[in-house]
């Protein structure tokens, strides 16, 4: 299977082109809804076989030697100029085996999910076209053994970004549309593009390749100024800040949220936004080499994490408080990273591609039971309207919260722990307080949606479960979502070696651990101390929102009176919004009107332009009068040119 890799690339390409070019011709031609199920069935059917062969090679490698399990599949030379020789290549190691899984398996069940929710959709089968470009893309980033592959995937997951949160390209979004967020979304990321461009000739320059096991190997053995490699690392960290939605670049993802929820929980919850967090991973080798920088990704980390967790606490539409929830978990990814766990940091991938795509599908399931109402306010009492969804959700919601013998609390502990261990006291408080808020604002969301009176028209709203093939992936993430951390128990409790999941990827980061060996070490009293402080926090955390927005309503409102300009400061988003658009965006716009536009183009180059034209019209305009049409006249003027040429002739002897 693992030679059969390029296969999980090809079909999704596959699916994009037939729905592509024949989608609306599949759904024009039959009758009814057949035409939908045929685009639904092929657009997930080459998403489901890419993850039976992923499964397949997980496998296959897992039976060979340690030494033996990273693979490269070469398909053909891609660039040769001078001596930069590029192969469209595939790298198949532990790290890319566990991004694939995730990426296919939740990928397939959101592409199965999206057949209910997008039913009668006048762009379905365009939905599913873009829908298999993105795994496309996603596959060939994390797939890739050089840093142009990667790239290729990372600049498609970009476009199909854009293509997927404008969408509904003729639907109003807040303040503007959704072609306007997906705009704001290109943009930012290309702004992060650009560092990891500079990281990636940087990279050339240093190592004289662009190959993963030639620039980390060389790495790790050549003698490498740090300042080269905080360089690189700051450079390919900038490009991670815009793909997964860091400070200061992640004010695009909240209003990514303008395109369909299983876009939402696809891109913008479970894979293209922890593109950056894979891309540190991969490259952790070079981070090791750069201590300051691992330090600044840990402190973005940590301060992304509670700043979004402290805006998610007052929002109201319920895909807002997911997505700032999921800045805040990209934030803790960063942190583990960034204190040198980069497993832990993939771990905490995994499981919250499981919990928060459950919480993306079930607030779709909500939604479309509500008719298209996203304000929570506006809920109340769903319980019993939805009981699948409700349940799944919660189940989710106890996930992220933290809560013991769910996924979330394996890789939550994981990296508070690690920020303990290797950052000191005030990494950990930070981390828990974030946690605490993640466990608030999460079960006010729940509360606000599910239990309570019901504060919907029930005249014009008529809340309904969603269909079974909607439902089933809720109860297969749900399921994902309690057992997902198993593979990851802490080794206070297993032992050195029974963290399965840490050991599957103990050779991939072995280089960078090498490096980081100078990292203390601390008792186990002191983690299952710290462990059990964390759970206490996050349980009083989740019977405060229960209590207050279940129980007691009238506290939050007179909290939110008494703070009343906090409260609108975190409504507002901190007003980072307003600030990039008087800082940047303004004087961009009106620098470009006025140096650009009205001097460089329209004075300058429009004025020298039109300048010849006008030199020449005049000029013209004198020798035109010469032009009489008398023929007497041009006789005269042909012997006096004559008589000049000779009296030339003459002097010049």
């Amino acid at each position: 299977m693992i030679n059969l890799i390029y296969l999980t690339v090809l079909l999704p390409l596959i699916g994009f082109l037939i729905n592509g070019l024949f989608g609306r011709k599949i759904k024009n031609a039959c009758p009814d809804d057949v035409g939908e199920k045929i685009i639904g069935i092929i657009g997930s059917a080459t998403v489901g076989i890419s993850f039976l062969i992923v499964v397949g090679a997980f496998f296959q490698t897992l039976a060979l030697p340690v030494e033996e399990r990273s693979n490269t599949v070469g398909l053909f030379t891609w660039l040769s100029v001078g001596g930069l020789n590029v192969k469209f290549a595939y790298l198949v190691d532990q790290l890319s085996l566990t991004m694939a899984l995730i990426v296919t398996g939740v990928g397939f069940l959101i592409h199965v999910y999206s057949i209910g929710y997008m039913h009668g959709d006048k762009g379905f089968w365009r939905f599913f076209a873009y829908l298999n470009l993105f795994i496309f893309a996603m596959m060939n980033l994390i797939l890739g053994d050089n840093f142009v592959v990667l790239f290729l995937g990372w600049e498609g997951v970009g476009l199909c970004s854009y293509l997927l949160i404008g969408f509904w390209y003729d639907r109003n979004f807040e303040k503007g549309t959704t072609s306007q967020a997906a705009k704001k979304a290109f943009v930012v990321n290309r702004i992060g593009d650009f560092g990891f461009l500079l990281g990636m000739f940087l990279i050339y320059l240093t190592f004289d390749s662009l190959n993963f096991n030639e620039v980390l190997s060389k790495a790790a053995t050549f003698p490498v100024a740090e300042s080269t490699f905080g360089l690189i690392a700051i450079f390919l960290f900038i490009g991670a800040t815009g793909k997964s939605a860091q400070i200061p670049l992640f004010v695009w993802l909240p209003d990514a949220m303008a395109g369909p929820t299983p876009v939402s929980a696809l891109i913008h919850a479970a894979t293209m936004v922890t593109a950056g967090v894979y891309m540190v991973s991969r490259t952790s080798i070079i981070f090791a080499s750069a201590p300051t920088v691992m330090m600044i990704v840990a402190v973005v980390g940590l301060l992304t994490a509670i700043m979004a967790a402290s805006i998610g606490l007052v929002q109201n539409d319920i895909k807002k408080v997911l997505a700032y929830s999921t800045v805040s978990q990209l934030g803790y990814m960063f942190l583990a990273a960034g204190m040198g766990a980069f497993s832990a940091s993939i771990f905490h991938v995994m499981t919250h591609a499981f919990f928060k795509a459950l919480l993306f599908l079930g607030a779709g399931s909500v939604i479309h039971g509500m008719h298209e109402e996203q304000n929570i306010q506006k809920y109340g009492g769903l319980k019993k309207y939805m009981p699948r969804t409700y349940l799944t959700f919660f189940i989710a919601t106890l996930a992220i919260a933290g809560v013991p013998g769910l996924s979330g609390f394996f890789s939550k502990d994981e990296i508070l722990w690690n920020a303990y261990a290797n950052g000191g006291f005030i990494f950990w408080l930070v981390g828990m307080i974030t946690a605490m808020m993640t466990a608030f604002y999460m079960f006010r969301l729940l509360s606000l949606t599910f239990y309570g009176n019901e504060r919907f028209d029930h005249h014009h709203v008529h809340p309904h479960e969603s269909p079974p093939v909607m439902t089933v992936p809720l109860i297969i993430l749900a399921f994902l979502s309690i057992v997902g951390g198993y593979i990851g128990l802490p080794k206070v409790f297993v032992g050195e070696h029974g963290n399965l999941f840490e050991s599957w990827l103990e050779p991939v980061y072995e280089p960078a651990m090498n490096k980081l060996a100078h990292f203390g070490s601390h008792s186990h009293l002191e983690e299952i101390l710290l462990m059990a402080a964390s759970v206490a926090l996050a349980l009083s955390a989740i019977y405060f929102a229960i209590h207050v927005y279940n129980k007691k309503p009238q506290i939050a409102e007179n909290v939110s009176a008494k703070f009343k300009g906090f409260y609108n400061l975190l409504l507002n988003k901190y007003f980072v919004d307003e600030a990039y658009e008087a800082a940047v965006v303004q004087p961009i716009q009106k620098g470009s009107e006025k140096l650009l536009w009205k001097f460089a183009d329209v004075a300058i180059i429009d004025g020298a332009v039109n300048g010849l034209a006008s030199l020449i019209d005049k000029s013209s305009g004198v020798i035109r009068k010469i032009q009489t049409g008398a023929t007497h006249a041009y006789a005269v003027i042909m012997i006096t040119g004559i008589a000049i040429a000779l009296l030339w002739l003459i002097l010049s002897l």
